[in-house]
């Protein structure tokens, strides 16, 4: 009997989305007698975004940097899944309307992260290969290595080069990442598995608009991160950003024509609008305006963390803190320790980032890593630091059993076995 009234009494947390902000506020709250949370994602499972990368040039499969929210809660009986996809939110009513039913609150938080940003260019939206989720890691290891599989068997030499040639828009750590990946699979892996493409020219390009690669981390990483690209065989673009892709050829903002088939879009993001939230909520990149507290400005009992959040209060982040996992993370375990404070009654306290250090991995024993305190690492160090950061970071241990065993195999082949080209067949309608 005492069960049944505490559970009238929680209130009925809401949480849109699943990635690192709302899994960790999720279960930071778990068990908690005054929270009832439900936690809605169009997906039904959460993924690791930092190594979606890897999925997209084969080196890990998608179930490695992947968990289903089911499994993940079902330990918890105040968490539940819902899987659905956000159309409304009234909060007048405290409701918001999904693609399959309604669902009520007493909190709502956003942790819905950021999408693809084309900046209004609908060529390159239309046929540039995105990186943003598992979806899109997996049409661009099936386009990828279709397109390889087509040269083998062209006779045009001019067509050849462009189905192999790469164009990778976007100089942060995913740019890089992809770019130090392609250049690595050309040397030790395409050479060995595609013999008939000796001498197709085939080239893997990087633009980026900034002076720097890397351009959020230090002078050192920047320098480094260039040179080893470089070594690697990667053309660095910099100050020139694409201007058109036709699916034919990249046009660049210098006048210069790339002829090729692919380009991988790595070059911005944004925030996504939510029908019912009025336009004065939002600021720049359509992220939510929020107080210290992460509460929407303007709105009650709606709350916003991660990408989609903007708070503008720290003097060291005048424009907002960046859109990293450590920041969705950290408010996360914030908001969940003001939300219980609020329901006792007790003083709040207000996100303060903590920063932990900026990482990019380039390719087998190449990386840079910026720890806290201006240390600097290059090479094996950072890279070995790399790996343990992200194998340590995710989410089950089944995840780190199997993604270790894949980087062991791969390290000493100096190759990976997971290139399919895996493509769901036709569903019948009923």
């Amino acid at each position: 009997m005492v069960i049944k009234q505490d559970q009238r009494k929680a209130k009925r947390l809401v949480i849109i989305g699943g990635g690192f902000g709302g899994v960790n506020l999720a279960l930071q709250l778990k068990n908690d007698p005054e929270f009832q949370i439900t936690l809605v994602d169009k997906n039904n499972y959460n993924f690791f975004p930092p190594l979606i990368y890897q999925v997209a040039t084969g080196f890990l499969e998608n179930s490695n940097i992947s968990y289903p929210f089911r499994k993940l809660f079902r330990k918890y009986k105040n968490i539940q899944f819902r899987l659905g996809e956000l159309l409304r939110v009234d909060p007048a009513t405290h409701s918001i309307t999904l693609n399959n039913g309604e669902l009520p609150y007493d909190y709502l938080v956003f942790a819905t992260g950021a999408e693809s940003n084309f900046f209004g260019m609908e060529n390159i939206r239309r046929n540039s290969i995105p990186m943003k989720n598992v979806n899109d890691a997996l049409e661009m290891r099936n386009v990828l290595l279709q397109r390889v599989e087509q040269a083998t068997i062209t006779q045009d030499p001019v067509e050849r080069k462009k189905l192999v040639t790469i164009v990778v828009a976007g100089g942060g750590p995913t740019g890089v990442e992809v770019s130090g990946m392609l250049a690595d699979l050309r040397v030790h892996s395409f050479s060995k598995d595609y013999p008939e493409l000796k001498g197709s020219g085939a080239e893997i390009y990087l633009v980026d608009g900034s002076e720097h690669l890397l351009a959020a981390m230090s002078e050192s990483s920047q320098k480094d991160t260039y040179l080893a690209l470089k070594k690697m065989g990667v053309k660095i673009k910099l100050q020139t950003r694409v201007k058109d892709f036709t699916g034919e050829k990249v046009e660049l903002t210098n006048g210069e024509i790339i002829e090729t088939k692919n380009l991988i879009w790595t070059a911005g993001v944004t925030a996504i609008r939510f029908p019912g939230i009025p336009e004065t909520c939002y600021g720049p990149g359509k992220r939510l305006l929020a107080d210290p507290f992460n509460k929407v400005i303007g709105l009650e009992d709606i709350y916003a963390i991660g990408d989609t959040s903007l708070q503008m209060h720290e003097a060291a982040y005048p424009a907002g803190h960046p859109q990293l996992a450590q920041v969705s993370i950290q408010q996360a375990l914030l908001l969940a320790a003001n939300l219980k404070s609020g329901s006792q009654e007790k003083p709040l306290k207000p996100f303060l980032y903590k920063d932990k250090g900026t990482m990019a991995i380039i390719g087998r024993n190449k990386a840079v890593a910026d720890l806290p305190h201006h240390i600097h690492f290059k090479g094996f160090i950072a890279w070995f630091i790399w790996l343990f950061v992200h194998l340590t970071s995710l989410i089950s241990y089944r995840n780190r059993v199997k993604t270790l065993y894949n980087w062991m195999v791969a390290y000493l082949n100096k190759d990976q076995a997971l290139r399919f080209i895996v493509r769901p067949g036709h569903i019948p309608e009923d």
